[in-house]
């Protein structure tokens, strides 16, 4: 559950990071005066991304929590969160239970844009594509496999997660109204009662249920209405108010600064833009959502301190009777506005407050943080992905792949930590003591395509068509139980990796055709996240119906791999192809593969390079999937499908791809 929460604060940090540019928008806009039209441009500008916040949250948990990034998680997290905010809208609801709209319970209005709505999307987004995305369905319903499958899920739990919100978000708004109605008649205790709640319901979004009780009309009561129409009593009105001006604008920013100062070192230059941004929007604006939501899963005890502390501002400023009221937040911008109004009572000792308030914050966060040890923003623990990289020293009698192994080398903790060294047709396959030593950022400066940690000791690196070589250089390291050096240890300078020069031709056209008879897929929906990721490069795949496998492309035989389950292809213009039989058939010694083919042989579309026996793939429990990838296609480059999703035969013209 702790590194479920962790994950929960990181994924949020993205959507949180856009917040202090709308609130600074919106704190100028009231600055300025009301009848520019500069001012109402700005607030527009601000609330469009402040009001937006649910569906944001929702878009960063789904990718930020599923396991693999992906553009189709974001896709389901936005329709997770449509579903409810629409169905649940008072229109809807009328419409559902036959009854007029005015008819409809309020609480129904809190729906739209609350944040628990786009929290839970996200997190329901990201379990049903980690769940779901690889899942295949049968031939008739196949375009819908995979990624696609997703957003159909999360729309079907979405709806029934309406149906149960039906029932019982009324109930809980209604409580809470309840509730705030019981606390007005307790003074200042109450107003402190209030502030406490109000902090602590913000993760659901119930809290706007308690706002409409004090700071508007529903209970009589009317703070921000009446302090601005100078109505009331002086001292008294603006009491639900004045105690926030504290904390916004001197207690957040001075947690803020506990939690930067709590950072680990490595952390903490990430961590004192995130703390900055996030105390400039609290006390200029108000908007506290940048600080409180980077803590608010991640250390959630905090959190409660945090709630805690509102509660005794609110308390304090309503029984000394200092008053100051806002429209859009408690920040300097309302602050300033305020001061003069003349129902605000004593305004100028809600500062003399809030530095009281910024040395509870300080000395309170820094206690709590040490001594629950709690992993606020710039505490978590250093990974592999974050670990810094170190230049690796070499010689210069080393070429490209020792480079790139001495840097691997180093990159998985050298030779201590190293169990087994094996490669396939892309991919070392590394067994090593413990994963979590590895440096992932070390192993990336290598020029990798990508790192899959599978488990605590086995590890893939997609170096490319010419892993062996890597992998060679990796053995004669470990045999020699070499000693990698950094820089800041070797007396030499290191020796730069060259770029390769690239000999693809431009403005040229080569077309791919089927590899086999069977049903054509998008290579994303392949089981193989190596490829799926299109880590090694854009292509894709066919699940053969017979075990003729042909040439899908016109060129020459590059490369076969020892174990024949794997062959390179150069075509005339420069394309260097990968063709792929079989999913982590490389295990199985080349015994399936009879092939037709070999090494510097010409080739035209539709040649028989292999005769694949499908069913001892599948009775070692591999898929057969024939994958055809260009692993050296220029980002200038473009690929024109024809067909995807359907059933092929070995003539059927799949994909054009052109360079620029």
């Amino acid at each position: 559950m702790k590194t479920y929460l962790q994950r929960m604060g990181r994924s949020l940090q993205l959507p949180v990071a856009v917040l202090p540019a709308a609130a600074l928008l919106e704190g100028i806009g009231h600055w300025l005066p009301q009848n520019w039209g500069l001012s109402q441009f700005l607030q527009v500008g601000g609330t469009a991304i402040l009001s937006q916040l649910a569906l944001l949250f929702a878009i960063g948990l789904s990718v930020g929590m599923a396991k693999v990034k992906d553009g189709a998680a974001a896709m389901a997290g936005v329709v997770a969160y449509i579903v409810p905010t629409y169905v649940l809208a008072p229109k809807q609801v009328a419409l559902l239970k036959g009854i007029k709209v005015g008819q409809v319970d309020p609480a129904f209005n809190a729906i739209a844009g609350n944040v628990f709505i786009g929290i839970v999307a996200g997190l329901i987004a990201a379990a049903l594509f980690d769940r779901f995305h690889e899942t295949k369905l049968p031939m008739a319903l196949s375009f819908f496999s995979g990624k696609r499958l997703v957003p159909i899920l999360a729309t079907l739990v979405m709806l029934v997660l309406s149906v149960v919100l039906l029932f019982i978000w009324p109930v809980l708004y209604g409580a809470l109204i309840t509730f705030g109605k019981f606390i007005v008649n307790l003074g200042w205790v109450g107003a402190g009662l209030f502030g406490f709640f109000n902090r602590l319901l913000i993760p659901t979004g119930l809290h706007q249920a308690l706002n409409q009780v004090f700071e508007f009309n529903i209970a009589g009561i009317n703070d921000i209405g009446n302090f601005w129409a100078n109505k009331g009593t002086k001292g008294i009105t603006g009491m639900y108010l004045a105690g926030y001006f504290p904390v916004m604008m001197f207690g957040l920013p001075a947690g803020a600064l506990a939690i930067y100062k709590n950072a680990l070192p490595e952390r903490k230059k990430t961590t004192a833009s995130l703390m900055l941004a996030g105390a400039f929007a609290s006390f200029f604006t108000g908007v506290t959502e940048p600080l409180e939501f980077s803590f608010m899963f991640v250390a959630w005890p905090l959190y409660v301190i945090h709630a805690i502390f509102t509660g005794l501002s609110m308390a304090f400023a309503a029984f000394m009777h200092w008053t100051a009221g806002f429209t859009f937040s408690a920040g300097l911008v309302d602050y300033i506005l305020s001061f003069h109004m003349p129902i605000a009572n004593k305004p100028y000792m809600l500062i003399v407050q809030g530095l009281v308030m910024a040395v509870i914050y300080y000395f309170g966060f820094d206690f709590a943080i040490k001594k629950f040890n709690l992993l606020t923003p710039g505490r978590e623990p250093i990974e592999a992905d974050d670990a810094p990289v170190e230049e690796v020293s070499t010689s210069k009698t080393d070429d490209k792949y020792m480079i790139m192994a001495k840097k691997v080398y180093a990159g998985i903790g050298g030779h201590d930590n190293i169990s087994v060294i094996d490669n396939c047709t892309t991919r070392l396959r590394l067994q090593l003591k413990d994963t979590g030593k590895i440096n992932k950022s070390q192993i990336m400066s290598a020029g990798v395509a990508g790192v899959n940690v599978l488990d605590k000791t086995n590890i893939h690196i997609v170096v490319g068509t010419e892993v062996q070589f890597v992998a060679d250089a990796l053995k004669q390291l470990y045999a020699n139980n070499a000693t990698v050096t950094t820089t800041n240890e070797a007396n030499d300078k290191p020796v730069e990796k060259a770029e390769p020069v690239s000999d693809v031709k431009s403005g040229e056209t080569d077309v791919f055709y089927s590899v086999a008879n069977g049903h054509l897929e998008d290579i994303e929906q392949v089981s193989d996240p190596t490829f799926a990721q299109k880590m090694l490069g854009d292509g894709y795949a066919v699940v053969p119906t017979d075990g003729k496998i042909t040439a899908p492309v016109d060129g020459t035989i590059a490369t076969i791999f020892p174990t024949k389950h794997a062959m390179g292809i150069k075509t005339a213009n420069g394309l260097e192809v990968l063709v792929h039989m079989g999913i982590d058939t490389v295990q199985l010694k080349g015994e399936p593969f009879d092939l037709k083919v070999k090494e510097g042989q010409v080739v035209k579309h539709g040649d028989q390079l292999a005769q694949v026996d499908l069913d001892k793939i599948k009775q070692a429990g591999k898929k057969t999937d024939m994958m055809v990838i260009v692993t050296n296609m220029p980002s200038v480059s473009y690929m024109k499908y024809n067909v995807l999703d359907k059933d092929v035969k070995l003539d059927t013209e799949v994909v054009k791809v052109t360079t620029k």
